[in-house]
């Protein structure tokens, strides 16, 4: 319950930041990239900005959480065969006790 009203009051607290440098920037600027040239805010380029690079985190971590995912079936796998090994090792009656 802590963590969600945390999260949501950084929530409010970085789109109040968001509209208080839109307020305070109202300049336009030229962005130039690769073969687009365009005039647009500040505000709106950083944004922009900030969201890509958000988007771009939260993919490269999809990206390593389903590789732990594919890791642990993997481990979880080969637990399995081992245990059933050691299981038919156990049941085998021993030769070499005197």
């Amino acid at each position: 319950m802590l963590y969600r009203i945390f999260t949501i009051a950084v929530a409010v607290l970085v789109v109040i930041g968001m509209f208080v440098f839109a307020y305070e920037n109202p300049g336009a600027i030229d962005v130039d990239y690769l073969f687009f040239d365009w005039q647009t805010s500040v505000s709106l380029a950083i944004t922009t900005a900030f969201a890509g690079g958000w988007l771009f985190g939260v993919a490269c971590a999809a990206f390593w959480v389903l590789g732990l995912a594919r890791e642990r079936r993997n481990l979880k796998q080969a637990l399995r065969a081992s245990e059933s090994e050691v299981s038919n090792l156990r049941s085998l009656p021993m030769t070499d006790a005197d």
